[in-house]
């Protein structure tokens, strides 16, 4: 216990303190665990740089493990992670008879190797919360001197460990600067260096034990008294009341216009997944006249910033920390989403036994970070600093990946070069400034635009009271200011994805790799997850107008929001079972075929996209046989009623198995109460079996014939490795990518 609180504390010096405006590092992580395979204890610092900056993240990193090493942990981070590992302790309990037979087995396997002792999560809670209550500073201070004496111990006179350091580093052949080059003489120096500079104790922050007091909610409350409206729908389902729970979710829209989701699961004991969706995304960049990449960059600005009013960005991250929290924040092409996962129970506690006092719940610490981004965030420049870096890195990864660099080519091709679908290329992100990213996203968080889906192992009511002050009390026409004007537009008026340009075409692609291989891609126009093409019909009216025979309880069933929806979740699965029987286990001309839908629920129309990796050899050969595949679907070898069965089953049993889950929950909650997802409402959850039962294959050769599978509309592409010039064979014989990959083998995982 001593050595996790000591790694905890190293883990977000690492992620918070050590993330200045500038940060030497893209990643870092420090971990110890006792391997089985090696038979001892491994202390391991993994961290990815900038080549033009290796020297630098090496010392900041090492500089902090001295730091820990030598001084220990503040009072302060003793008992923040000694709460933390407690409250940790206490959720694994509170759902041991519901962990999964292959989580056990795997848990007793690793103590056994370990010789650890194997426990109940009721009997490890009982025994950490004893011995926590005991533990005291000093012993954590001597477990970190233990747990960092390999990297302290490299300092002429200090006490080092036995055994032995191993430094590897993976770095770029060649630079046009050879004093970024690094050999192994640079790389042992500067871990020499970065050990010889004298290092101060870490100073404790003062961590707020909430973000909102008492006497600012009740000022929220008398200033703008929050109310409770009927929720709305626009897939024909009636409003429900404003002050009645109903099941399995509770939906309504606050006065301020802020439209709420909530349910109740407790099959996460002491868990929660809140998901703030704001219909925008990529397109509203486009639509509303803002820079290019503004929104996305400014999404991960604040995702990487997190100062609130007062309180500065280490402040509320370690608030975060306290309280158990993570926060995701993410733009794609038609939505800004954040998503917060939370315990539902007290967190942030001091003290033990009868001494306890309680901190607030992590429900109502996650509410107040809600209400704190929609009022009181702060921009800052360092932020968006550390989110270009990250879109950069991203970028410039993706160009040299064989397979991120084929699809977006190929993606390239079928959206006519339209830049909400592409990664942002430097030159964009460079060009955004904090006011650009500010206006973009603040643009999209006006409570009428806003919709909140809450799921967890909590008590509805009190959440629902929790919502009403804390969300309630947001003025309506907050974040009013950043409105884009001349540009009045609801949040349903998203464009459609570009019309495909007719006939598809083949691309090929070449980049250099030491290792040979390659991937194949087919790609078409497809509906989006609602039955939307991209010229406004729906599959459900080509499904009607193209089945000339059908019955009245046809039409009716077609009729149904959820119809087309379900058709592609069974078309996407059999043609997914296809590829694989066909192209993998007869032909055996790949390792691995898979087929997509890019499923957007706001824009109109999207694409289908099938993925093939194969030897270099065999490319185009499966790439052929995944064609022939899905023709014949069409042809000669349509969806027959084995496959709907089996299609029925898998889908349905996906569906139960993620109910489970307080995360879908959340996500299939999102978009009920909006406009611009028409046929997303209450009944797409209700009726999911009934819907998904009453499918027949008729109905999905029609939703087949929706797309564009025809040779003159697909976009095929195949991406190829060549071996770099000069390039001498190490003799090292590579692992066939064949190896462990066969269905159920005793390779499998």
């Amino acid at each position: 216990l001593a050595r996790r609180i000591c790694l905890a504390a190293l883990q977000i010096r690492l992620n918070v303190g050590g993330r200045s405006d500038d940060p030497a590092f893209t990643f870092v992580e420090f971990n110890q665990l006792d391997s089985a395979r090696e038979g001892c204890a491994v202390c391991s610092l993994d961290m990815t740089a900038e080549p033009n900056r290796w020297y630098e993240a090496v010392t900041t990193s090492i500089s902090e493990i001295r730091k820990l090493g030598l001084h220990g942990v503040t009072p302060g981070e003793m008992e923040r992670y000694a709460s933390a590992l407690l409250t940790d302790a206490e959720q694994l309990a509170a759902q041991g008879d519901m962990i999964s037979h292959s989580d056990q087995l795997a848990y007793l396997m690793e103590t056994v190797a370990n010789g650890h002792t194997f426990m109940s999560p009721e009997q490890s809670y009982a025994v950490t919360e004893q011995a926590l209550s005991t533990l005291t500073l000093e012993e954590v201070d001597a477990a970190a001197a233990e747990l960092c004496s390999h990297i302290t111990g490299l300092k002429d006179g200090e006490a080092t460990s036995t055994g032995v350091v191993v430094a590897v580093a993976c770095t770029p052949k060649s630079v046009s600067d050879p004093a970024l080059e690094v050999d192994d003489d640079k790389l042992c120096a500067a871990i020499r260096e970065a050990c010889a500079i004298d290092v101060e104790p870490v100073e404790d922050v003062v961590v707020p034990q909430t973000l909102v007091t008492d006497d600012e909610l009740a000022k929220a409350m008398e200033d703008h008294p929050p109310k409770w409206e009927e929720g709305q729908f626009s897939d024909g389902t009636p409003n429900t009341p404003a002050d009645r729970i109903t099941r399995p979710f509770t939906l309504r829209r606050l006065g301020n216009g802020i439209c709420v989701g909530i349910a109740q699961n407790a099959a996460e004991s002491q868990r929660g997944h809140l998901r703030l969706v704001a219909p925008g995304g990529r397109d509203a960049e486009k639509r509303l006249g803002f820079k290019s990449g503004a929104l996305a960059v400014g999404a991960r600005a604040m995702q990487e910033g997190g100062s609130f009013g007062r309180f500065s960005r280490e402040q509320v991250e370690l608030f975060a920390v306290d309280h158990l929290i993570m926060v995701e924040i993410n733009c794609n092409e038609e939505a800004l989403t954040m998503d917060f996962v939370f315990p539902t129970t007290n967190v942030g506690n001091t003290g033990y036994g009868d001494e306890k006092q309680l901190g607030i719940t992590g429900t109502e610490s996650v509410l107040q970070i809600v209400r704190e981004i929609l009022v009181e965030f702060n921009w800052e420049e360092d932020a968006l600093n550390r989110s270009k870096q990250s879109y950069r890195t991203a970028h410039e990864s993706l160009g040299k990946s064989l397979e991120g660099k084929s699809t977006e080519m190929i993606m390239e091709a079928v959206a006519s070069g339209d830049e909400r679908f592409l990664s942002i290329d430097v030159d964009t992100v460079n060009a955004v400034t904090l006011d650009d990213a500010k206006n973009a996203v603040m643009s999209q968080l006006m409570p009428s635009d806003i919709e909140l889906s809450l799921s967890g192992d909590f008590v509805v009511n009190d959440v629902l009271d929790m919502i009403l002050q804390y969300l309630g009390t947001v003025p309506a026409d907050a974040n009013s200011e950043y409105k884009v004007e001349g540009k009045e537009t609801t949040s349903n008026d998203f464009s459609g994805v570009p019309a495909l340009q007719l006939p598809g075409k083949h691309l090929d692609l070449e980049l250099e790799d030491s290792d040979p291989r390659a991937v194949a891609y087919v790609a078409g126009a497809a509906p989006n997850a609602w039955g939307f093409l991209a010229d406004g019909s729906t599959v459900a009216q080509r499904v009607g107008d193209a089945d000339k025979r059908a019955s009245d309880y046809d039409k009716q069933r077609r009729a149904h929001p959820l119809f087309a929806n379900a058709a592609l979740s069974l078309v996407s699965e059999i043609a997914n079972r296809r590829l694989f029987s066909t192209v993998r286990e007869r032909k055996q001309l790949t390792y691995d075929a898979n087929f997509s839908l890019t499923g957007f629920e706001r824009m109109n129309g999207g694409w289908f996209l099938v993925t093939v990796t194969a030897s270099k050899e065999k490319a185009q050969a499966a790439l052929e046989a995944c064609k022939e595949t899905l023709e014949a679907m069409q042809t000669s070898n349509p969806i027959s009623p084995d496959n709907l069965e089996s299609a029925k089953r898998v889908v349905l049993n996906r569906h139960e198995g993620e109910l489970r889950t307080s995360q879908y929950w959340a996500t299939m909650m999102s978009g009920i109460q909006e406009e611009s997802v028409p046929l997303k409402g209450p009944l797409s959850v209700t009726d999911f079996h009934a819907v998904i039962e009453s499918m027949t294959t008729r109905d999905l050769q029609l939703t087949l014939d929706c797309m564009g599978l025809d040779e003159v509309e697909l976009y095929t592409a195949i991406g190829k490795t060549v071996q770099p010039e000069g390039l001498v064979d190490d003799g090292i014989v590579k692992a066939s990518p064949m190896a462990g990959v066969g269905r159920g083998g005793a390779l499998k995982g």
